[in-house]
């Protein structure tokens, strides 16, 4: 992996040691202006490239632009990003975790019957939004002083939150940004019922705060007008008493500006914007999106999205004639998404003729620090536990099994694991048991801890070691990337496809993590066809999966892919990606 470092740098750190809380770094705040304290906060004044592997190409470049979607933690998105893209972004929306302590579900519908999720029956998890405080502000941190690394001198940053941490982000981006690039709070409003033996005035508004980058931002204002409404009209041609403005000598716009304050929403909090939701949690309506981008880009500017969820603000950008770029962490995400943008291309695409500005409707499909171990990062410590055979220790807050006599610390999956990361272990280690062994069996390890992780910061060992100087420890680094192919995580899914003559044909699919969720719930599917969500074909396989089929099981095809295709003259390899319902794809190549 490159170790090149990308320097960030506005807040720098005592030389001596490594701090672990706020009070052992000298931070360098403009003068007046407050900042926001939290146990442990670090300060991100560089961070590592990370490489990013190109898997799927849909359509082709614009002059030479191909719109990006990754797959990966977005702090090593933006760090791969930083080195081509630093001040070039001219609008960053972001829709991240509200840290609402709501666990986020898929409703899953197999072809020909269908199942809903709740406590009680089949559910899959798609991600939670469940934080301590502090380890909240640090996430949110880190991220907002990259994306200010990539916006441009005249760029803007649209964060959508709610009244849970609103009061906290608010701070973080006075501090990331300055109070003086605070531009406007807009507050979403929504109808809806509220919850039974309420004590509080119905929460029924997201906020959306717009900071730019250095006091200049573009603003359409003619993109976003919005009808006057009457008394306003006749009140212009009235003349407005007291106004300075007669009638007849002062022409009233088309339309007028929104306050910042816009309801939206008819009844619910998303409304019916014409288009089916792709059913993606917390999906935002593409007309809240198309508003924020016609404000502040123009056709041709870059927008991205690093919490992408189900791709509203890459549609509204694809649509509008923007260039995209969008990251998630969620595998569901990034398929949600492509799929998606593969319909709103093919839309847009039969309609080009007609089209003034060009559309940028070709996208990459990309994977960030091999980010292809776990489908579902909320599966992934379960997972683990399974792999590694540990037995697990119920009621430990700290480890998370054990084996052999070692205890094992399962890391923060699917990102490098760093030496802040060691802060919960050194923070509620149990030092009274280690004394005591300690002074039981002199000169012996107090303990042997395993620590596992998909990637590490050097030196880790030696970090945790030094942290706990006054105990021998046993420490062995379990990396993920390294040894994952000892591992078995989950049973991979089959397939056979054959070739005859010139047709190709999937004869039978098994998807096996879907399968044991269906036999739980004692449930199974008649035919395979019930279970894909798509199927994609590449008849010239080079590397990097170019579909020339796309088969979309949706309303077009009667909600089942066909199964059987024809094969072109001059077919190579040819490379087929079947996906199950819960987002997995298998791939597999006919010679």
């Amino acid at each position: 992996m490159n170790q090149e470092e990308l320097n960030l740098g506005r807040i720098s750190s005592r030389p001596s040691g490594e701090p672990t809380t706020v009070e052992d770094y000298t931070f360098e705040p403009i003068r007046g202006q407050p900042m926001l304290r939290w146990a442990g906060k670090r300060p991100f004044a560089s961070t590592q490239y990370f490489p990013a592997q190109e898997k799927e190409r849909f359509g082709t470049d614009v002059d030479g632009w191909m719109n990006q979607i990754y797959w990966g933690d977005n702090l090593q998105v933006m760090s791969h990003l930083l080195k081509k893209y630093r001040g070039k972004v001219d609008l960053v929306y972001i829709d991240p975790p509200f840290d609402s302590k709501a666990v986020y579900k898929k409703e899953i519908k197999l072809r020909g019957q269908e199942i809903k999720n709740d406590h009680n029956s089949f559910e899959e998890k798609q991600y939670t939004d469940i934080w301590t405080n502090d380890e909240y502000l640090q996430f949110m941190y880190e991220r907002m002083v990259l994306i200010r690394e990539l916006l441009a001198g005249d760029g803007s940053i649209f964060l959508h939150c709610d009244w849970h941490k609103v009061h906290h982000l608010r701070c973080i981006l006075d501090e990331v940004f300055g109070p003086q690039n605070f531009v406007n709070e807009v507050a979403w409003c929504y109808y809806g019922p509220g919850s039974p033996g309420m004590r509080q005035f119905n929460r029924k508004h997201d906020d959306i705060l717009w900071y730019c980058k250095n006091g200049k931002w573009k603003f359409n204002a003619d993109a976003v007008r919005i009808a006057h409404d009457e008394k306003t009209l006749g009140n212009f041609k009235d003349g407005l008493k007291g106004s300075g403005f007669i009638a007849g000598e002062y022409e009233i716009p088309d339309g007028k500006i929104p306050e910042d304050w816009w309801v939206m929403a008819i009844a619910g909090r998303y409304p019916n914007d014409g288009k089916k939701r792709v059913g993606y949690p917390t999906e935002k309506p593409l007309p809240l999106l198309e508003r924020i981008i016609n404000a502040v880009t123009n056709p041709g500017d870059i927008v991205f999205d690093c919490f992408m969820g189900g791709g509203t603000a890459q549609t509204a950008a694809l649509k509008l004639g923007r260039k995209f770029i969008g990251a998630d962490i969620n595998l569901g995400a990034v398929r949600t998404t492509t799929k998606r943008l593969i319909a709103v291309a093919k839309e847009l695409q039969e309609n080009l003729p007609d089209e003034k500005e060009p559309k940028y409707t070709g996208f990459t499909v990309y994977n960030v620090n091999n980010y292809d171990v776990f489908r579902n990062p909320v599966e992934a410590k379960e997972l683990l536990v399974q792999a590694l055979e540990l037995q697990p220790l119920p009621g430990n807050a700290l480890y998370d099994g054990e084996k052999d006599g070692a205890f094992y610390k399962i890391m923060p999956v699917n990102r490098l694991a760093t030496k802040a990361d060691l802060n919960e272990i050194v923070n509620n280690f149990d030092y009274k048991a280690a004394e005591k062994k300690s002074l039981e069996s002199p000169g012996k390890p107090v303990l042997e801890l395993k620590l596992v992780c998909m990637g590490h910061e050097p030196d880790l060992k030696a970090a945790l070691e030094e942290q706990l100087k006054e105990f021998k420890l046993d420490i062995e680094v379990v990396d993920i990337l390294r040894d994952k192919s000892q591992l078995v995580f989950k049973k991979d899914s089959e397939a056979q496809v054959v070739r005859k003559g010139k047709k190709l044909k999937i004869e039978k699919f098994y998807p096996m993590n879907l399968l044991k969720k269906l036999s739980l719930q004692k449930s199974k599917a008649g035919d395979w066809k019930e279970l894909v969500e798509s199927v994609m074909i590449d008849f010239n396989y080079d590397g990097v999966l170019e579909p020339s089929v796309i088969d979309l099981a949706d309303e077009n095809t009667d909600g089942f892919v066909k199964g059987e295709y024809d094969i072109p003259d001059g077919a190579g390899t040819i490379r087929v990606k079947i996906t199950d319902l819960l987002s997995e794809s298998l791939e597999v190549e006919v010679k």
